[in-house]
């Protein structure tokens, strides 16, 4: 009954964020030269999608029209590629594409236009989710991605293991207390809510970054269904091979 109440509450954030994310799609990287994809920039991507217990086509030519939809709309947005649970999402095209919008809008936050949390403090959030799920594939996706943002390695270690973190900056701890609390008991102090505000400049920072949690427990569910397979020669981070 819990996993039913979480997937319905972010399956709603979707549908909320999803809007915004809409009017966002084609904003390009910052300095990046903005290209068409090719039908032929279809066809390899399709043909390198990995998928294990959801059927995953590989085949760009036998898609539906829906399916062919969705693969371009990813490819028009501010992404190179599809991966992990927008693999998995290719069988449901429709919700595939709602939820790759709203994903676009947390995962490339501090662009203009998307999410307003600082990309180092969204990382983190995101990680939080993985480990809650032990979300394998995100957390490979993005463990790397917060340290390259300015989260120290020593955190992301101790994300990865279950310790709380030691020696955070006022902005890591803000964030990092925020979301483990929301994770484990589902509410927020006022407290914690207080200090997440002062570091994520008010309301609309708390909200993006509750956005961003609640789309990365959509991706962690999806790819924990799948058990999506990981790249070739990438180690599992919480369940290593035997």
């Amino acid at each position: 009954m819990r996993f039913t109440s979480v997937f319905v509450g972010v399956v709603g954030i979707v549908a909320i964020v999803g809007g915004l994310a809409r009017a966002q799609q084609r904003a390009p990287a910052p300095g990046a030269v903005e290209k068409a994809p090719t039908v032929d920039d279809f066809r390899r991507t399709v043909s390198r999608l990995r998928g294990n217990r959801i059927e995953t086509p590989t085949n760009y030519d036998t898609l539906s029209a829906e399916q062919k939809a969705y693969v371009a709309s990813i490819l028009s947005g501010p992404r190179s590629d599809i991966s992990g649970p927008l693999g998995v999402m290719m069988v449901a095209p429709a919700l595939g594409d709602l939820s790759q919008k709203a994903i676009a809008y947390a995962r490339f936050a501090g662009r203009e236009g998307f999410s307003v949390v600082p990309p180092k403090l969204n990382e983190l959030a995101i990680l939080v989710v993985a480990k809650h799920w032990s979300a394998e594939y995100v957390w490979n996706a993005h463990h790397n991605a917060g340290v390259r943002n300015g989260l120290p390695a020593d955190v992301v270690e101790a994300i990865r293991v279950g310790t709380t973190p030691t020696g955070m900056d006022k902005d890591v701890a803000a964030v990092y207390n925020f979301a483990t609390e929301f994770m484990t008991t589902r509410s927020v102090s006022d407290a914690t809510l207080t200090a997440a505000k002062a570091v994520l400049g008010g309301d609309r920072g708390v909200v993006d970054l509750v956005g961003t949690m609640g789309l990365y427990q959509i991706s962690s569910m999806m790819v924990s269904l799948d058990q999506t397979p990981l790249g070739n020669g990438v180690k599992p981070y919480f369940h290593p091979a035997k």
